[in-house]
């Protein structure tokens, strides 16, 4: 019979003129297929804000709105990821959860394929479980309604827009691209009282820009994706902003009108803008970093062949000595503000009989589209990680922070022992105790074994 069938075909290439060859030519491998979806999220009645624990009041308007925007990528194997960017302070593990848990039962993504990035504005609205709230702002009853309320619509705003982001998918063409800006300041190792007097900076500091392109498949530009590390802390006030990354979104938007512009936040835990505390600073910073953007965006950028992997873990962070009830009754007596509230909390679990646990689920993303790696880190790692993965693989490599669940500060091992207000942080969040040494390798180690598990092995040291 297949001797009958291979005879059948020789026989057609003959009469048509052709060969075999032509009967067994490959069909062209398709491209990428992407898909965006954006919606303000700006919250239509006064609640609190997020970010510091100073503010006395809820809201009392808005320099511009707040969005939240989605970006789904399929290659041209049907592999799916998804891209979440918020103009938020950050997620808490508990929302992430639900909103990861819900996409994946109605379009079947697994937590590996979806990363939900928050600028980490501190003008934007609080959305803290209320253990958390209460501890930093002590918010009464009636705002702490209002923040579930916020939070709960939010929630299904976000799924909703992943949903009519994978509705909207089309042929597009994916660029990647570096570029640098440099207002960022590293706050550990200036003095921001002394910044006007200081001739010269000290770091660490990565100025790098990443920034992703998408084209349709007239050439028009679908979609920019871009980051920055430093924290979105120019503001201070009461009025809902999304501050330097909002601004550069909106310049951007002004130049590329048919394009949904996205931002990313990077390594920012050690890094702030400076100068800071007016509007025109946060123009000046947003404008500043739009126009490094543009820069990249007329350049040769790098184009991106449609193949997606992705991969995500949540690793064991151990938690330093956890301190013993009697220690939490001195520091309740001897600490003030959130840190007394903190050491309050943590013996009402005590006396509850509550289990603490031992370490922190701390979540990691890596995906590899084409030739460009991203990797998607929790919490708010300091600078030094972004430093030390490009040594590892590759100066090209996009590293974001604040992924899908922000419960600290992620410290390296040479900041902990420097004091500061960052290395007693956690107490905001409500974890029982800091991190210990050596979390810095058993991140790293991690990320690359889920690079090398998407296939992405340029490795330029050991």
């Amino acid at each position: 019979m297949k001797k009958t069938i291979l005879i059948l075909i020789l026989s057609l290439s003959c009469v048509y003129g052709g060969s075999s060859s032509v009967l067994m030519k490959e069909k062209p491998v398709p491209g990428w297929n992407v898909g965006v979806a954006e919606a303000v999220i700006t919250p239509d009645f006064s609640m609190w804000m997020g970010g510091y624990a100073s503010r006395t009041h809820p809201s009392t308007g808005k320099i511009h709105d707040l969005w939240a925007k989605a970006l789904m990528f399929e290659d041209s194997h049907g592999n799916k990821s998804l891209l979440i960017t918020t103009d938020l302070e950050g997620f808490p593990k508990s929302i992430s959860d639900d909103i990861r848990d819900e996409l994946n039962n109605k379009i079947g993504l697994s937590r590996s394929q979806i990363i939900i990035n928050s600028s980490h504005s501190h003008s934007g609205p609080a959305i803290f479980p209320e253990d958390i709230n209460i501890l930093l702002y002590n918010i009464k009853k009636e705002q702490q309604e209002k923040i579930n309320e916020y939070a709960e619509w939010l929630s299904d705003c976000i799924v909703s827009l992943a949903i009519q982001a994978g509705q909207s998918m089309e042929p597009a063409t994916i660029y990647s691209g570096n570029g640098i800006v440099r207002f960022q300041v590293n706050r550990r190792s200036n003095k921001e009282i002394e910044l006007t007097s200081c001739t010269e900076l000290k770091g660490p500091n990565d100025f790098a820009v990443p920034v992703l392109k998408v084209e349709n498949k007239n050439g028009e530009i679908k979609a920019i994706i871009f980051g920055y590390a430093c924290h979105a802390t120019v503001l201070n006030g009461y009025k809902w902003c999304g501050d330097y990354p909002g601004f550069a979104q909106i310049e951007l938007k002004k130049k590329y009108p048919g394009a949904v512009v996205m931002f990313f936040q990077g390594t920012a835990g050690d890094l702030n803008p400076l100068p800071r505390r007016t509007i025109p600073l946060a123009q000046q910073y947003g404008e500043e970093l739009s126009y490094a953007v543009k820069c990249v965006l007329n350049e040769n950028m790098q184009k991106l062949t449609p193949e997606l992997q992705t991969s995500y873990s949540e690793i064991r962070l151990p938690y330093d000595v956890i301190p013993s009830k009697e220690e939490f009754e001195k520091l309740s007596e001897t600490l003030s503000g959130y840190e007394k509230r903190w050491a309050e909390q943590m013996l009402e679990k005590i006396k509850k009989g509550e289990k603490m646990n031992s370490f922190y689920p701390y979540p990691i993303s890596v995906w590899r589209l084409g030739g460009q790696l991203m990797i998607g880190l929790g919490g708010e790692p300091f600078v030094k990680y972004d430093i030390e993965l490009k040594q590892l693989l590759g100066e090209s490599i996009f590293v974001l922070g604040y992924c899908n669940d922000v419960m600290s500060y992620i410290l390296p091992d040479s900041e902990l022992t420097k004091g500061g207000y960052e290395t007693t942080a956690y107490r905001c969040s409500g974890l029982p105790a800091p991190f210990v040494p050596g979390i810095e390798k058993i991140i790293l180690d991690e990320v690359i074994k889920l690079s090398e598990k998407v296939g992405y092995r340029q490795k330029i040291k050991q």
